[in-house]
């Protein structure tokens, strides 16, 4: 079973940075790790645990992870209002995204 926790949200304003942190217990090398954000869980970028290919199509947000710690990171840059929402990571073995975390907040304001 993978838990995902997710950390690093907060108050910026606009034009700032934020990293937040997708921390996981279990084991993830086999995983897709995604980050999603708002109600309707748009799509925010991605990574592969065991091969180390992301996919972010926003080139102010980059996608890293840290095996050792068992952290999958999402550095921010240059943020904007409409970035303001509730960011989620998940965790996908077969396809589906299965493991979500309870998300962190991010509000950025002008």
């Amino acid at each position: 079973q993978v838990q995902l926790v997710e950390t690093g949200g907060g108050q910026v304003q606009v034009g700032g940075s934020l990293r937040l942190s997708c921390i996981a217990s279990g084991y993830i090398g086999d995983l897709h790790i995604g980050w999603f954000r708002g109600k309707e869980r748009e799509f925010v970028a991605s990574i592969g645990i065991h091969d180390g290919v992301t996919y972010s199509p926003r080139e102010r947000f980059a996608i890293s992870a840290d095996r050792a710690v068992n952290t999958v990171y999402l550095q921010m840059n240059n943020l904007e209002p409409e970035d303001t929402a509730v960011y989620y990571c998940a965790g996908s073995r077969d396809g589906g995204y299965d493991y979500w975390g309870q998300g962190t907040e991010v509000t950025v304001s002008s």
